[in-house]
């Protein structure tokens, strides 16, 4: 079973080759219609918090998918500082009267 090829051929196979386009007759795999390499998004969900400084900062995520990774840990800080600013302000917060001591132990 073996067929005869030229000298001719297999040297048209071989320029062929060199250049990186298939040889006639052979397919070739279809170029992608994305870029793998390019950011694309998470679409992760985001439940909102009720709390609408929180709620801005976590949304702020979303602009992270449209960077490229170097550029992810300036948007991750900068999330990052915002919410530990709004745990900071909570404690600054007055929150309802603690009662004395001696109220407990009136009351027992």
């Amino acid at each position: 079973m073996s067929e005869s090829v030229s000298e001719a051929e297999i040297a048209g196979s071989a320029e062929i080759a060199g250049r990186g386009e298939p040889p006639a007759g052979s397919h070739a795999p279809p170029e992608p219609a994305f870029d793998p390499a390019a950011p694309a998004p998470l679409n992760l969900p985001r439940t909102p918090t009720g709390d609408a400084e929180v709620d801005a900062r976590l949304a702020r995520l979303a602009d992270a998918d449209h960077l490229a990774t170097d550029g992810h840990v300036e948007v991750y800080e900068d999330v990052h500082r915002g919410l530990r600013d709004a745990l900071t302000a909570l404690d600054g917060r007055p929150g309802p009267p603690v009662p004395s001591p001696s109220y407990e132990q009136s009351r027992s």
